[in-house]
């Protein structure tokens, strides 16, 4: 419960014997009670925020407990109350359950049907909490850092973005598919000067050979066959503002002969044209192979290579920083149900298992597509997903202890709220071990610390 060790259980009843009893049994059970004699100092004290769950006897003077469910819904619909009841109270409790009660124990009950009542009304509270966590978080993100995460790769990424958005200088971006590369792109262009100029964004891979360079460098009419008007081509169009060039590894040799001169004379000269027109340019390429290596670049010219490598950005695949997963997947939650205008479903624990086993290898955008999925009910159990992303089937013996060992010390730091004392002391390790492991799997210990 966020961090909490123990859940907390708040405990009415007017009765004082039945009150200490009750908390008593609790306590041994492992829960942290807050007794109260009353509706009213109950309700002084849980909020929408309360980190726990409300066991209210129904029969109490003033504001009875079902009055106090009543209000308890107005603060947090999402909030667990389990009514105990009289004989002559089953029909109240039974109406109280058809209006969103948690659970009703009927006296005389014993001990052991209230301490398993109150464990699974505790672990709906805590997926709920969770939940509503990682929707602030995310919205959070959303509204102050469009490339989301955490994790320090990320942290350098944004910092590096700021630092030469306004250096006005050409940028090449690797990452991998799906990465988020128009994103950076994107974010280069709004963070700089030239945020009221034009964004042209070119898929270099997604236009013929033959209609690439008309895209490109633009023509007049009659240029070739078939051009009936004069068009503006895309590099001249984003003059003053930013041109992004996607998949540039697919640009045909012809037009990187042509883009290498406009990227040194800062000019162009549109096809069938003798006119030459000067650009106010801006270059930000994007290529999911290391143009840097002769043999992943292909042919792909190496002084277009060296031209556009001014600046060059990396961006992190997921599978390296999956601190970040939980918290992107939050934000495409969120878009999805306000898309398709459905409501936020329960990210249960094995979705949760499934996200942070998976390697992503389609990044962010495989993540954004299993969100919508999943925000439409059409996501296989967490059980089946594991096995379709080939989670655990082809791994070696050495590789399934690999991640049962990462997933453990993700649980203990969650548990212990990032406290290396604490979490050390649960795992059983020495200290330095622990350090070790952080870093072989990529565990960022800050992001499970309070606050």
């Amino acid at each position: 419960m966020s961090g909490e060790t123990r859940a907390k259980i708040a405990f009415v009843d007017d009765d004082e014997t039945l009150r200490r009893a009750n908390a008593q049994t609790l306590e041994l059970a492992g829960f942290e009670v807050l007794a109260f004699d009353g509706a009213r100092a109950a309700l002084d004290h849980v909020d929408a925020d309360f980190e726990g769950i409300v066991v209210t006897d129904i029969r109490m003077p003033r504001i009875d407990g079902f009055q106090l469910f009543r209000k308890l819904k107005e603060i947090d619909v999402d909030l667990p109350v389990i009514l105990i009841t009289g004989h002559g109270d089953i029909a109240m409790a039974v109406e109280a359950m058809q209006e969103g009660a948690y659970d009703f124990i009927a006296k005389p009950y014993p001990a052991e049907r209230l301490v398993q009542s109150v464990r699974r009304a505790v672990e709906k509270r805590r997926l709920v909490l969770e939940n509503r966590e990682l929707r602030r978080a995310a919205q959070a993100a959303e509204d102050e850092l469009p490339l989301i995460g955490q994790t320090p790769s990320m942290e350098r990424l944004r910092r590096t973005l700021r630092q030469i958005a306004d250096a006005d200088v050409d940028v090449l971006v690797a990452g991998e598919t799906g990465s988020g590369k128009e994103v950076v792109a994107d974010l280069l262009h709004r963070w700089s000067r030239r945020r009221t100029g034009h964004f042209v964004a070119l898929n270099c891979g997604a236009l013929p050979e033959t209609v690439i360079e008309s895209e490109l460098f633009g023509h007049e009419a009659g240029a070739f066959t078939g051009a009936q008007k004069k068009r503006i081509g895309r590099i001249e169009h984003s003059s003053g503002g930013t041109l992004f060039l996607d998949e540039i590894e697919s640009m045909p040799l012809a037009a990187q002969v042509k883009l290498l001169r406009v990227l040194e004379k800062r000019e162009i000269t549109p096809l069938g044209s003798n006119e030459v027109r000067p650009l106010d340019l801006r270059v930000v390429a994007a290529s999911k192979v290391d143009l840097g290596d002769p043999a992943a670049r292909g042919d792909f010219r190496e002084d277009l290579y060296y031209r556009l490598n001014v600046v060059t950005v990396s961006i992190p695949p997921l599978r390296k920083r999956k601190e970040d997963i939980p918290l992107l997947f939050a934000h495409f939650l969120n878009r999805a149900t306000t898309r398709f205008h459905v409501d936020p479903p329960d990210v249960t624990d094995g979705i949760r298992r499934h996200l942070i086993a998976h390697d992503w290898p389609g990044n962010v955008r495989e993540l954004a597509h299993f969100a919508e999925r999943f925000a439409l009910g059409l996501t296989e159990t967490p059980a089946a997903v594991g096995q379709a992303g080939g989670d655990g089937e082809d791994l070696s013996l050495p590789q399934r202890v690999e991640r049962f060992e990462a997933e453990l010390i993700r649980q203990a730091l969650a548990e212990n709220s990032g406290d290396v004392k604490a979490t050390v002391e649960a795992l059983g390790i020495p200290r330095k071990t622990f350090y070790d492991k952080l870093q072989r799997h990529g565990i960022v210990r800050s992001g499970y610390a309070k606050g």
